[in-house]
């Protein structure tokens, strides 16, 4: 189901910026600027307050840039759309779950793009959502234009990719679909799944062995465990290991 309303927010420290971007943007009917800011410092506070739905951010600005106020936010309880002038920030922005990357200065027909890529990650984000609290053994996720099935027990591990992921359901062969990992992780039932990086979410049931810093997923597939998810793996492993 289409969202009705976009909560959204825009900051860039150029004004001109700001009132082109605020400009465009008011021509989409679901789209509603609930704030406009030049700065990103001390945001936090009032993005809580305003709870948008997306945040348009500039990159390169005084004080905290763009990037380092999401990657403090992180994870985000909305999406992101970078907008600058810089195509080198791109990989970093797209690694921590930035939905688009605009470049300045922002045509049209690209923002339009951005805001259906939008709409539609707002409808795969529901349907993830009901799916978790269903008993259902699968998920459906859109590929090329469709809806896809994927049972529960084919996937082997969820890899980021950019504003994608892949969904990989043999070693060799993947589905890629928009969606963000965030997104996935809560669409997959947590019984049967775990996140182990920041770009990675595993089958529990393929994982066949547990080191310091890898798991290894049917035998031979290395996916690294990032700092902030030892935990987790940790409380897998003491869950289910015999006492010696």
């Amino acid at each position: 189901m289409k969202k009705e309303t976009i909560r959204t927010v825009i900051i860039d420290d150029e004004p001109l910026a700001l009132t082109v971007l605020e400009s465009l943007l008011t021509k989409f009917d679901n789209v509603e600027i609930v704030g406009r800011y030049s700065s990103a410092i001390g945001l936090k506070e009032e993005l809580d307050r305003l709870n948008p739905d997306v945040v348009f951010t500039d990159i390169q600005m005084p004080g905290i840039t763009g990037l380092d106020f999401i990657k403090s936010q992180y994870p985000m309880p909305y999406a992101v759309i970078f907008t600058t002038a810089h195509s080198n920030f791109a990989a970093e922005a797209f690694e921590f779950e930035a939905l688009d990357y605009l470049m300045k200065p922002i045509a049209p027909e690209r923002l339009e793009k951005a805001i259906k890529r939008l709409e539609e990650y707002f409808e795969l984000r529901e349907s993830a959502e009901e799916m978790a609290q269903t008993e259902e053994e699968y998920v459906y996720v859109k590929v090329d234009g469709e809806f896809q099935k994927i049972f529960y027990k084919d996937i082997y591990y969820v890899e980021a990719f950019a504003d994608y992921v892949k969904i990989w359901i043999t070693p060799e062969k993947r589905v890629v679909t928009l969606q963000t990992m965030r997104n996935m992780e809560a669409g997959l039932p947590s019984e049967k799944f775990i996140r182990v990086h920041r770009s990675y979410i595993v089958s529990i049931d393929k994982i066949t062995s547990i080191q310091n810093t890898t798991v290894i997923i049917s035998g031979s597939i290395e996916i690294p465990v990032g700092k902030n998810y030892k935990d987790s793996v940790s409380q897998l492993l003491q869950k289910n290991k015999l006492n010696s």
